[in-house]
């Protein structure tokens, strides 16, 4: 008999997870376990939940703001899911049908892009771009057939369309500039929004901010469900024996894991190789710049040509604009950045008062930088240790580090752990 169950270890259900990281990967992990009938409890360092997903009130624009602008699709599938569980579909906002507004701050031309609802691209026949060929259109297509580790320049540059949409679209999405983003990654960009028709392109925001969308519907949904959620907790070390978790360290103390029970880590990357010994993940980052003024102006979001920043997006009372691929601007001054901001902002409202309130929010490492380097050391969300998976924006997911791959991420290491 102690031969047979030594050839036949005892089977566990789990009915436990240990979440470490409270932004969105972790929170879509713990609402995907906490569905499926899994206790869940959640360890967050900070002081609240959200990670670089989150709204505060912030005294130098009187106003409150998203730590980070972030533009979320209709056809971004994962993200809608979540939203639609925790009861948060109706916090976004965007137009009716898909309408992205763009000027060329050199020439003051503008143009919108408003794709077809359906799969056929019929708008590119009597509404597209200025300046640009019907052929052109076409070149998306060679972001299917790129090369291991060809770059979007590489693949894609040339011509009207590539420097009125696909560039810009690509440094803000990938957040990497085209020289160096990998056209993979752009294609999954494209491949879920452009290709499934405008039904899958239409723009949303948060009606108020990104915690009152995706986190505090969030946080309420989980408590309700029975999770539980300890703030400034940061885990500090994990003991491992043979192939599990066996417990969580706290600077003050050990949190044990049994055998019902698994983990998952859902931290950005440079924390998530240190916790975990032989973790692959991604070793070069990109930031973001974030300015944000104290301005009403009628809302929109607004695609940005030839200036500082990809994008200005105007909300009640606030002014916003987003420099994608930042890391060109780590030796210029806040200042300098604020008024060249600004110009930008003057140019797209067509206004010439001074100067409003004014915040510069700065993410230096906001986004693994999407390259073929980085793309190699991204993990899949099941590892060597059998009782832990691991989430975030930069494991391999498929997509560049977005909101979608964020939620995509929690739920495909929650679903991994469930059918282990």
């Amino acid at each position: 008999m102690a031969e047979a169950l030594d050839r036949h270890p005892p089977r566990y259900a789990l009915k436990h997870v240990h979440i470490i990281g409270g932004g969105l990967a972790g929170l879509s992990a713990a609402v995907t376990l906490t569905q499926a009938g899994r206790r869940v409890t959640l360890y967050e360092a900070g002081p609240a939940a959200g990670g670089r997903c989150r709204s505060y009130f912030d005294r130098a624009v009187d106003a409150r703001i998203d730590n980070g602008n972030h533009l979320v699709l209709s056809g971004n599938d994962c993200a809608m899911e979540f939203l639609e569980t925790i009861g948060a579909r109706h916090t976004m906002t965007g137009p009716e049908r898909s309408r992205f507004a763009f000027m060329d701050l050199a020439s003051g031309e503008r143009w919108n892009v408003e794709p077809s609802a359906g799969r056929i691209p019929w708008w590119i026949l009597t509404r597209r771009i200025p300046g640009t060929r019907i052929g052109e259109y076409l070149s998306l297509l060679r972001l299917k057939k790129a090369q291991p580790g060809e770059t979007v320049a590489e693949c894609l540059s040339g011509g009207e369309l590539y420097r009125k949409l696909l560039e810009p679209l690509a440094v803000s999405g990938l957040n990497t500039p085209a020289d160096s983003a990998l056209a993979s990654l752009l294609w999954a960009v494209v491949e879920g929004s452009l290709m499934r028709g405008g039904a899958a392109c239409i723009p949303l925001v948060p009606r108020e901010g990104l915690s009152e969308s995706f986190i505090d519907p969030a946080l309420a949904w989980l408590e309700q469900g029975g999770a539980s959620l300890h703030c400034s907790t940061r885990i500090a070390r994990l003991t491992i024996e043979v192939d599990r978790i066996t417990s969580l360290h706290t600077p003050s103390l050990p949190l044990a894991v049994g055998m019902d029970e698994a983990v998952i880590c859902a931290v950005p990357p440079w924390v998530a190789a240190d916790l975990v010994p032989g973790l692959p993940a991604p070793t070069t980052f990109e930031s973001i710049v974030n300015v944000h003024f104290r301005l009403d102006a009628p809302a929109g979001v607004t695609g940005l040509i030839g200036g500082l920043a990809e994008w200005v997006f105007a909300k009640p009372g606030i002014v916003s604009v987003t420099i994608s691929a930042a890391n060109r601007l780590a030796d210029i001054p806040a200042e300098e950045i604020i008024a060249m901001a600004w110009r930008d902002v003057q140019k797209v409202l067509g206004i010439a008062q001074p100067m409003p309130p004014v915040r510069l929010l700065r993410e230096k490492r906001a986004t693994f930088a999407a390259t073929a380097e980085n793309e190699a050391l991204r993990p899949n969300s099941r590892t060597n240790i059998a009782n832990l998976a691991v989430a975030g924006d930069w494991t391999a997911t498929g997509l560049p580090a977005t909101i979608e791959g964020a939620i995509k991420s929690g739920r495909t290491a929650a679903m991994a752990l469930l059918a282990a």
